[in-house]
Order: structure tokens, then sequence, then C-alpha cells
């Protein structure tokens, strides 16, 4: 609007300035994840998925019983998820118990064990200890599978030979979908 009125709206009005301006770049969506509708199936009850979160991969999150196990992440509102960050667990203290084979799942609800299995998810990853490191790059998606992301379910189906699966952090780069709020607009006449 700026461009198409130099000075401002006629009349002398300014401009009003948008609200959450879409401008391409990629954030860590954190703030964007409704805590109340995430979980995990199979999690040490001491190293919980809000683990995942926190900023220190000596906390992180385990899982349980096995090796497996499934983190739902759900957001606040549609995103574009860009790309993905995992961390090690521990600063890579216990190697075998890194994930190796994740697979990814949108918009799927209650996902267990046995749907992992039976569903086709939306991208794999085979991931290797260097993936896993602190300094590495983010594990890029394909972007077009991910464009309006309400909820991400990650199933951790192996690790690297360890009797549990552990995780240091993890990371989610994206940006919220733009959305139009009729009710912003006034009747004009």
């Amino acid at each position: 609007m700026a461009a198409m009125f130099p000075g401002g709206m006629p009349g002398g009005m300014p401009a009003p300035e948008p609200k959450d301006v879409d401008n391409g770049k990629m954030m860590d969506l954190l703030d964007k994840i409704d805590k109340q509708d995430s979980y995990a199936k199979n999690e040490a009850a001491s190293f919980p998925m809000t683990n995942l979160f926190i900023g220190d991969s000596r906390l992180g999150c385990k899982s349980d019983a096995d090796e497996q196990l499934i983190l739902h992440i759900s957001f606040q509102e549609f995103v574009k998820v860009h790309s993905l960050k995992f961390t090690e667990f521990n600063n890579g203290m216990d190697p075998e118990l890194n994930p190796t084979k994740i697979h990814i799942y949108v918009n799927r609800e209650n996902l267990g064990f046995e749907d992992c299995e039976d569903v086709d998810p939306t991208q794999s990853l085979e991931l290797t200890a260097a993936d896993l490191k602190e300094d590495a790059e983010a594990i890029l998606l394909k972007f077009v599978k991910f464009q309006r992301v309400k909820s991400i379910t990650l199933f951790i189906e192996d690790n690297a030979g360890g009797e549990v699966t552990a995780l240091g952090g993890l990371k989610i780069y994206g940006r919220p979908v733009a959305n139009t709020n009729m009710k912003d607009f006034k009747k004009q006449g």
C-alpha cells in the first residue's frame, strides 16, 4: 500500500502496517508449538519430550522400553516447515543412542507404532552422526509437502545400536502460513 500511496493513505492517514508479514525468511517455530497438544509415546519419564526444546543436550529425550519413539508436535496455527535440526544427546557421549532412521508424518493425529508401519510417511530421513552434531546444518525437507502443517509426527524407528534412543535437541524451522483476517477490513462507503 505504501508504494501505491507514498505519503500514506488518501486523506493523510498512514498506511496500516500488516501483521505477520511473510518476508520469506525461515524462523525457529518454537513459539508456534502448541505444548498442550504435543506428546510423545514410549518416552522415558526422566527424559521427556519437553526437554528437546530447552537447549541443553544433556537433558534431552530418551525412549523407554526400546529404541522406537514417537514425537507428535502440534502448532498453534498452520505453518510451513522448511527444515529440522536434530542434536545428539549429551554431546555425543553415547553415539549408539543416536537416531538413524526417522519417518515424518504431516497432519496425522494419534499415530501409534502399528500405524506408523502401515501408513506411508510424508518423508523419511536417514541420519548420520555428523547430521546430529551441534554445528551441523538443519536437514532440508521436501518443502512442497510441508506447506500447510498443523502437526508433525516424528517416528524414530531405529538407532545406531543402543537399547534405547536418545535425542539432545530438536529445532523446527519454517514460517507461519500468511492468513487474511477479514475482520481487519473496514466497510467502505
